[in-house]
């Protein structure tokens, strides 16, 4: 589907980064994590909210994959700040790139597209201490291209990451991060043990081994 007919400077404007923070994350960043329940709008699988966000962010998005939106980067940009988060237009092109993605090409290649600039960003993020800065649930969302990465070292980033938060957040807090901790472990597994996700092997023309056709008739597949 091409872009709208807004040009580039348009979609880049600061607003839109915080239409993107305020529909993943509701009252998340102003509370410290969200009042409401959204671990099926960001976790499950649902065809109808797949189809809402790209209608509602598609633009963006292919954008995003085009490697467009380049002042969202830049943390000092005017308005880089939405909804008072540092980094803000940085934390929203990251989910473009690796959370809305998913949800609009869900099992093909282009969910994927975003990763490495995803993978990225995050490195820069974390390299500037900008996680330290961010809400609790922001920064489970800044570690997931980590989690997502088919790169080992950054497997193991991704798992002390998630550990230090474990040991940072209030006790009402810490069994959904030891939730995402596990998780990042069993992401982790799979790497160290096929040095790849065998259940994108389709979707990106790949051709399973023995072992990850074995692994692919019980194994999780993570919504793709």
């Amino acid at each position: 589907m091409p872009l709208p007919t807004q040009s580039p400077d348009d979609l880049a404007a600061p607003a839109h980064a915080a239409a993107i923070l305020d529909f993943w994350f509701a009252d998340g960043l102003a509370l410290g994590w969200p009042s409401r329940d959204l671990s099926v709008q960001w976790f499950g699988t649902d065809a109808a909210l797949d189809r809402q966000i790209d209608q509602q962010f598609g633009p963006w998005v292919r954008l995003a994959q085009a490697g467009g939106l380049q002042d969202w980067e830049q943390d000092a940009a005017p308005g880089a700040t939405p909804a008072g988060i540092p980094g803000g237009t940085r934390l929203a092109l990251i989910l473009l790139l690796d959370q809305l993605s998913r949800n609009m090409f869900r099992g093909t290649a282009q969910a994927f597209a975003g990763d490495a600039r995803a993978q990225r960003l995050v490195s820069n993020a974390l390299a500037q201490g900008l996680d330290a800065r961010l809400p609790w649930i922001a920064r489970v969302f800044l570690y997931m291209p980590l989690m997502h990465a088919e790169h080992l070292a950054l497997q193991d980033e991704c798992v002390r990451r998630f550990s230090a938060l474990a040991a940072q957040v209030p006790a009402a807090l810490q069994a959904r991060i030891a939730s995402h901790l596990d998780f990042a472990r069993q992401h982790r597994d799979i790497i160290i043990r096929f040095g790849r996700f065998p259940y994108r092997n389709a979707a990106l023309g790949r051709a399973n081994t023995a072992q990850e056709q074995k692994f692919l008739k019980k194994g999780p597949r993570f919504g793709q």
